[in-house]
C-alpha cells in the first residue's frame, strides 16, 4: 500500500491543514508507505486548477488522500482509491449566487460522488455534508483532528486582577467584535492572533480595550502565546472543528467557547460554554472564569483529560484502518473481475 497525500500549494498565512497531516503521517506504522504531493499551482482560476488536476493524475498512489481545500482535483483521480477529507463548509457560507453554486458543485457535490470514501473532522461537519449532498452515511467516517504533541501542561498562577485573554483568529466567524464589546470595562489584556481589519481596529479603539496583535507566528511563538495567557476565548460562530480549544486545554488554560456548532463536541466537559451571539453571555462566562477559582480549576482539569482523546497516534490509527478497508475492497473487486 502506498498512500499519496495531496496538499494545496500553501499561502504564507494558510497552512494549518498541512501541519495537521504532517503530524499524523509521523505516527503511522512502518507498514504504511506514503508520500506527500503538493500541487504546483495556487488554487486560483480555471486554468491553474485544471493544470493541478492533470499533474495530480500522474502522481497517484494505491490510495489517494486529498487532505482538504483542493477537492476540485478529485475527478482527475481514480474513484475507487480516492479519499476526501472535509474540515468545514465555511467557504460556502461566505459565498452567494453563481459563485456558491460553482463552489458547491466542484468542491463538494462532484468530489463526493467521485470518491471511494469521505472523512470529516466532526459530527457537525458530517451532518452538513449529508445535508448538502445526501451522501450515504456508510461512505462517511468521522475522524477528528489531532492535538500536536508540542502542547503540554504549563502551570501558571492566574492573574485575577488583569488576566491575559488569548483570542485566535480574526475572520468574521471568529466573532472578535462581540468579544471586544463583552470585555469592555473588564480589567484585562487581549492578545489577538491574526491580522486585524480596519473595522476591528476601530472597535478596539472605541472600547479602549488594552490589546496586543500578532500574526504569521511560528509554531513555537504560538505555543508561547498559550503558555503566557491566563485564559483562551474561542467564541466562534461556526467551526468545522475548533483546534484552539484543544491547544488551550492541553496547555492547561481555561477555555471559554461557543455552545453551538462543533465546539461542544470538541471541548467535552472542559470549557465554559456561552452563546456567541449574546454579548452579555460572553461577558458572564469571562467574568465567571476570572472570579470563580474552583470553577476555573475544574475547567483546567477536565480540559487536560479531554485533550487526550485527540492523541496523534490514535487518529493515525483511524486513518490506517480506513486505508486498509479501501485496499481490501479494491483487492476483492480485482479478484472478482479476474474470475
Amino acid at each position: 500500500m502506498k498512500v499519496t497525500f495531496f496538499q494545496r500549494k500553501p499561502y504564507d498565512f494558510h497552512f494549518s491543514i498541512e501541519k495537521l497531516f504532517d503530524t499524523i503521517i509521523e505516527h503511522f506504522s512502518p507498514e504504511i508507505s506514503h508520500t506527500t504531493f503538493t500541487l504546483p499551482y495556487y488554487s486560483i482560476g480555471v486554468i491553474s486548477r485544471v493544470k493541478s488536476g492533470l499533474v495530480a493524475r500522474k502522481n497517484q498512489g494505491t490510495i489517494n488522500h486529498i487532505t482538504g481545500d483542493i477537492h476540485f482535483i478529485t475527478p482527475f483521480l481514480s474513484k475507487e482509491k480516492t479519499i476526501n477529507t472535509y474540515h468545514d463548509f465555511t467557504f460556502l457560507k461566505n459565498s452567494r449566487g453563481i459563485k456558491r453554486a460553482l463552489l458547491k458543485y466542484f468542491w463538494v457535490t462532484l468530489p463526493v460522488k467521485k470518491s471511494a470514501m469521505i472523512t470529516v473532522i466532526s459530527e457537525v461537519t458530517r451532518q452538513k455534508l449529508v445535508e448538502l449532498t445526501h451522501c450515504p452515511t456508510e461512505k462517511i467516517r468521522v475522524i477528528p483532528n489531532i492535538i500536536s504533541a508540542q502542547y503540554t501542561p504549563h502551570q501558571k498562577e492566574f492573574n485575577t486582577s488583569k488576566p491575559i485573554i488569548l483570542h485566535i483568529g480574526t475572520t468574521p466567524n471568529k466573532n472578535l467584535n462581540r468579544l471586544i464589546t463583552a470585555i469592555q470595562n473588564i480589567p484585562c489584556r487581549l492578545h489577538i492572533i491574526g491580522k486585524l481589519t480596519p473595522e476591528q481596529l476601530t472597535s478596539l479603539q472605541r472600547s479602549q480595550v488594552e490589546y496586543e496583535n500578532r500574526y504569521q507566528l511560528s509554531d513555537e511563538e504560538l505555543k508561547k502565546e498559550y503558555i503566557n495567557c491566563d485564559m483562551v476565548s474561542f467564541c466562534s460562530l461556526n467551526e468545522g472543528f475548533g483546534l484552539p480549544i484543544l491547544e488551550a486545554q492541553a496547555t492547561g488554560r481555561p477555555v471559554i467557547t461557543s455552545n453551538i456548532s462543533s465546539m461542544p463536541e470538541v471541548a467535552g466537559e472542559g470549557a465554559c460554554f456561552v452563546d456567541p451571539y449574546n454579548v452579555s453571555d460572553i461577558r458572564r462566562g469571562i467574568q465567571k472564569v476570572i472570579d470563580d477559582h474552583a470553577f476555573r480549576e475544574n475547567l483546567i482539569t477536565k480540559g487536560l483529560e479531554n485533550a487526550k482523546r485527540f492523541n496523534p497516534k490514535v487518529i493515525a490509527g483511524m486513518y490506517e484502518k480506513l486505508y486498509e478497508e479501501i485496499t481490501n475492497l479494491n483487492l476483492t473487486a480485482s479478484q472478482t473481475c479476474q474470475r
